[in-house]
């Protein structure tokens, strides 16, 4: 199964990392490789934060694994809460066979959504993603990949949502290839809840296919979109929230609590927008903030990363939250948040929003 998502070049560069140096990886050698997996397509264009609410979704829990599955969005299809994301890391900071270490624990631990995009790696992660799941032997109808368009190839017919790189306008494109079954869904990554309205309604109008999801970033210190926007959509239209960044590039990990280390993502040229992020006075204001919570994941008997993944389940809304990681060992402590879960309790949620000065939106907030 195959999810696609389109994107435009507003605001990317924090959003989806540096594009500005992309392999020559060949487009036809790509697309060779794309088209070994379906995917469900989403289309991506960044035009801000998005942040979801309680919202009840129907859920489920694996008997061997302990994962939960939800609905994605107010579709049939079944996505597991935590997700395995390969943005920077497939084909880049990692190698192929850590990437395979990654992608096994992940899936032994129940988790069936892999999110990549065709601009990672400038399309070798796509390559890794498939090979490995051709490797593995799974069966391709137990997993959901999800896949974003809008860059591809150097040239300028290979990127962008046109007629010639993606076959048609974008609420007809998805339609087509749902029809042709290259992807069995679709969603919007970075829009505006006027902009997924605007596409639900094209779709309406000419008998087309509206999009299931909204991909968004959804943190303890990024969280109005989610928590506003969508849950209306949510109820309105039917679209769920599958979120990405948990731990804020890193930041929630308490990594960069003494400076920036230079073996960090930070301190690389191309993250120079991270690096201005964590210096800033925002940043060090969070930074202080992260010391307290860390006194409620001391009491949870848990990490901070896990609490902060944690928190971000709590919110019904959200169908799944997509995890970031580099190694084994990492990837492993984030996937304990489930056990975490069940111990965000409503007396330990006011604490933490005590801690981040914030008050949990109500539906006066996102109605008015």
């Amino acid at each position: 199964m195959q999810v696609s998502i389109a994107c435009t070049d507003h605001n990317l560069k924090r959003g989806n990392g540096d594009h500005s140096k992309q392999s020559t990886t060949s487009p036809n050698v790509v697309n060779q490789a794309r088209a070994k997996f379906r995917t469900v397509a989403i289309i991506a264009r960044s035009f801000g934060a998005f942040t979801p609410r309680h919202i009840s979704l129907k859920e489920s829990t694996g008997k061997h694994t302990g994962m939960k599955y939800r609905n994605l969005g107010k579709s049939g299809l079944r996505v597991s809460c935590l997700g395995l994301g390969t943005w920077v890391t497939f084909g880049g900071q990692v190698t192929d066979e850590v990437a395979e270490q990654l992608m096994s624990i992940a899936y032994e631990s129940g988790v069936n959504l892999f999110d990549t995009a065709e601009v990672y790696a400038g399309g070798r992660a796509e390559i890794i993603l498939g090979n490995i799941i051709k490797k593995k032997c799974w069966r391709r109808s137990s997993l959901v990949i999800t896949t974003k368009l809008y860059w591809g190839g150097k040239a300028e017919t290979e990127r962008g949502l046109s007629r010639k790189h993606i076959i048609e306008e974008i609420v007809r494109a998805m339609t087509y290839l749902i029809n042709q079954g290259m992807a069995m869904y679709w969603g919007t990554s970075r829009w505006t809840a006027m902009e997924i309205m605007e596409a639900y309604s094209v779709a309406r109008q000419f008998n087309l296919i509206p999009p299931v999801c909204e991909q968004a970033e959804y943190h303890l210190f990024q969280r109005e979109k989610v928590e506003v926007q969508l849950p209306e959509l949510y109820h309105k239209i039917g679209v769920g929230a599958m979120t990405w960044s948990p731990l804020a590039c890193g930041i929630i990990t308490g990594k960069y609590e003494n400076g920036i280390p230079e073996t960090s993502r930070a301190s690389m040229k191309s993250y120079q927008w991270l690096k201005e992020k964590i210096v800033s006075e925002d940043g060090r204001k969070q930074q202080a903030k992260l010391k307290e919570l860390n006194h409620i994941a001391e009491k949870l008997s848990c990490t901070l990363p896990q609490l902060a993944v944690a928190w971000c389940l709590r919110n019904e809304g959200v169908s799944s939250v997509l995890l970031g990681t580099s190694n084994p060992e990492q990837l492993t402590e984030n996937l304990g948040a489930i056990q975490v879960l069940p111990k965000m309790t409503s007396h330990v949620v006011s604490e933490i929003d005590h801690i981040l000065g914030n008050r949990p939106y109500s539906k006066k907030d996102y109605r008015s």
